[in-house]
């Protein structure tokens, strides 16, 4: 099993480096599964990256078992009342979770005084990783800087002065912020939203000045001049945005925070299950049309073993909780 070594697994887990993972053949589960709808339920609102996601992979393993699989969005506190809705549901094989990265590895830690109703372990089996995706580094375009060294300088410059947006309190958005304030020692005001959108209208308009937010909802933004891109996060270049430094080598050695998405199923769902689904996701993430509609929401196709998608988890839990209780976030 591969160590968890996040920069490894994320280079090892994008499809088109995916050549050498194996579990056993589908034909080791249930003959008889599926025999009945599936249900994939997406914590979030309808129209986001996460909802793309679990819309995309519903329709290509539908199509390929010939049973629906019917994609319900149950959003509320953070993505927390969805995943506690799957940790409850029979452990069949026919309820999953579209799992984005902070359900497991961030909201445990952020809301851990009022909680957030289920175990990020024990209540769930971890399928198979299925996109990844880098975080952009924005700023306004009024705001007098054009890299990340620039950035430091000018926050150091002004201290308390700055302020950056996030779609709410224990996101990517709002944690990548906090690990860059940790790295640089700078001192930049959170201003939380409810929601991507209006966090990324308000950094286009100059309300907020910086912006660590997922690439589709800011590069319409960066198109008309409105923001600059001024990095990606994640330690490896990424091929989506391949003239934009990261911010590891831009001047914050070690600077590291991606998305990813994944697939759950509710603890205890039987291991032949398990591994026809993940055979079939890392098949669907081989096909054109996925793989198209997958880069529009500005992710890559992904897939992985249990076991490594388990590591993952548990690598991002241990580091994210640490910076957590170090800056001492909450959302209670």
């Amino acid at each position: 099993m591969m160590q968890p070594n996040k920069r490894r697994f994320i280079q090892a887990a994008a499809c088109s480096f995916f050549t050498s993972f194996c579990l056993p053949a589908a034909h080791a589960a249930d003959e008889a599964y599926p025999n009945k709808p599936i249900k994939f339920l997406v914590p979030y609102t309808a129209g986001g990256s996460n909802d793309v996601v679990g819309r995309v992979l519903a329709q290509k393993l539908s199509a390929d078992w010939g049973v629906p699989i019917i994609v319900e969005n149950r959003a509320g506190a953070g993505g927390n009342l969805g995943a506690a809705q799957v940790a409850r549901s029979a452990a069949d094989g026919y309820t999953f979770l579209i799992t984005p990265n902070n359900l497991l590895t961030m909201n445990p830690y952020v809301y851990q005084k009022i909680g957030v109703g289920y175990d990020p372990i024990k209540d769930f089996q971890p399928v198979s990783l299925v996109a990844t995706g880098p975080i952009l580094l924005a700023v306004n375009a009024e705001l007098p800087v054009n890299s990340v060294q620039e950035l430091i300088a000018y926050a150091k410059a002004n201290p308390g002065k700055l302020s950056y947006a996030s779609a709410g309190v224990g996101t990517p958005h709002h944690l990548s912020a906090e690990l860059f304030k940790s790295m640089t020692g700078v001192d930049i005001v959170h201003v939380p939203y409810k929601g991507a959108v209006p966090a990324v209208s308000d950094l286009a308009v100059g309300r907020v000045q910086v912006m660590f937010g997922i690439p589709n909802s800011l590069m319409p933004f960066v198109k008309t001049g409105q923001l600059k891109a001024l990095a990606v996060s994640s330690v490896a270049p990424s091929a989506q945005f391949p003239d934009l430094p990261t911010v590891d080598s831009a001047g914050v050695p070690g600077f590291d925070s991606s998305l990813w998405i994944g697939l759950t199923a509710p603890a205890g769902t039987p291991a032949a299950v398990i591994a026809k689904v993940n055979t079939a996701i890392r098949e669907a993430m081989h096909d054109p049309e996925v793989k198209t509609s997958l880069e529009a929401q500005g992710l890559m196709p992904a897939s992985s073993t249990p076991q490594e998608f388990a590591a993952l988890i548990k690598h991002d839990a241990d580091r994210w909780s640490k910076l957590v209780h170090d800056r001492q976030l909450s959302a209670d």
